[in-house]
């Protein structure tokens, strides 16, 4: 399988083949297509959307992916789940240690876990956030979300992800998209991998408009890469499992699902390095705002309010002036969910490790702990930078719901309202 090699841009046109000539010229469904390859088309939009939000692809395959028996219900994975749990969501600020890794060989799908999410995936709206841990590769067996694009974003251990469109390898530090419906399977090529996933049930993610910063800054479209075509020609008994309107369910096929000789169109897999943000921040005073960080944006159907943003805070400069340099103390009609890739979030001191989850749903009041605080109270305001780090969040106007694992899992930090007790009482004039 696969060839190796991207191509840049993002939601650019694409045109990418295998096998020289298995691309069609001049038609998109010619009566006979290349070599006796089969055109299909993957519509990640509406058919009638505008122009410049239509994300579609023609893929030329060795079979066409119709073929296969009716799905039954999938007995494993059972933690990854659409399912929140029962009864009032309490306003409580919730943070969980980083899962422990499976004793027994477990692959990515097996080891899903979902942590919370929002919406019925049956909405097209809302956000589902995971976390996985596997020291097995998917061997001959791959999976397809019919629910949502999902966010790959790596903590502990790379990815290869072998997907229908072609190869993906990706580490800490970057991160990798795969759109609803393509099919994929996972390699570790480190013997084990932990990490987060973001399922995006709405809109698709896109950049965010630059508005007065202008045209350059935050993540570049050229800095997107996507995979060139690449296919298993493998025969014998392979499993596909899909996950569909919250479920899991399960085939079997004669054939690999990932053969896809060529393709071209918009709608395609890609990844990014996080270290290519181009952050933009204060030079003067105040604290900006988190959406500053944002490095993707899910639209919802209310003008700047979004369904889901993936926001990052990387290593930058501080040098605002008589100010307070952390993310300040605030509430919010957004609601949070944050996780860490590497190093230490400058608004915790303890208690927030890599592979760590925290969420805080809407006007739940949140901020820096004691320790945080009076650090930056009391520091030296020069130019600063901090380094060695990368912390990301999860936004969505909608609140997040813990499922029922993780409310009930031993990495649930009982005391994490603690970090935001012992504060002094400010001493007003007499």
């Amino acid at each position: 399988m696969p060839t190796e090699g991207y191509m840049s841009g993002f939601g650019s046109l694409f045109a990418t083949e295998a096998v020289v000539g298995a691309l069609p010229e001049g038609r998109n469904s010619p009566q006979k297509p290349p070599f006796g390859l089969y055109a299909e088309q993957l519509s990640g939009s509406a058919f009638t959307a505008p122009r410049h939000e239509n994300r579609r692809s023609w893929l030329y395959r060795m079979r066409p992916s119709a073929e296969h028996p009716p799905y039954l219900p999938y007995q494993g994975a059972k933690l990854f789940t659409a399912a929140s749990a029962a009864g009032p969501l309490p306003p409580n600020r919730m943070r969980w240690d980083p899962l422990v890794m499976p004793e027994e060989p477990t692959d990515l799908l097996d080891g899903m876990a979902t942590m919370v999410a929002n919406r019925d995936p049956a909405d097209l709206e809302g956000v589902a956030v995971h976390v996985y841990r596997a020291n097995k590769d998917m061997e001959t067996r791959a999976f397809t979300n019919a629910d949502g694009e999902m966010l790959f974003i790596p903590q502990m251990g790379g990815l290869t992800l072998l997907t229908e469109m072609g190869r993906i390898d990706i580490a800490p530090g970057e991160v990798a998209l795969v759109p609803r419906g393509v099919r994929f399977r996972a390699l570790l090529p480190d013997g084990e991998a932990r990490g987060y996933a973001a399922e995006n049930h709405g809109s698709l993610f896109r950049l965010p408009e630059l508005g007065p910063i202008g045209s350059n800054g935050l993540a570049n479209p050229r800095d997107f890469l996507t995979p060139v075509a690449g296919f298993e020609e493998w025969e014998g008994e392979f499993e596909l499992v899909q996950k569909y309107l919250g479920s899991l369910w399960t085939t079997t096929l004669d054939h690999s699902p990932l053969d896809v000789v060529a393709w071209h169109g918009n709608l395609a897999p890609w990844k990014y390095d996080l270290s290519r943000f181009n952050t933009i921040g204060t030079v003067s005073f105040d604290h900006p705002d988190p959406s500053i960080f944002t490095v993707l944006t899910s639209p919802s159907d209310v003008p700047g309010r979004a369904n889901a943003d993936f926001v990052i805070f990387p290593p930058r400069w501080m040098v605002a002036e008589d100010t307070f340099r952390p993310p300040w103390f605030h509430r919010n009609v957004m609601s949070e969910c944050m996780g860490l890739i590497t190093g230490a979030y400058d608004a915790k001191a303890d208690g927030f490790a890599p592979g760590a989850m925290s969420v805080h749903n809407l006007m739940a009041g949140h901020g820096p702990d004691v320790a945080s605080w009076k650090a930056a109270s009391e520091a030296e305001l020069k130019p600063h930078k901090i380094e060695g780090t990368m912390a990301f969040m999860v936004e969505s106007c909608w609140p997040f719901r813990p499922t029922a694992y993780a409310l009930g899992c031993n990495e649930l930090q009982k005391d994490y309202d603690q970090a935001w007790g012992g504060f002094p009482k400010a001493k007003l004039p007499e």
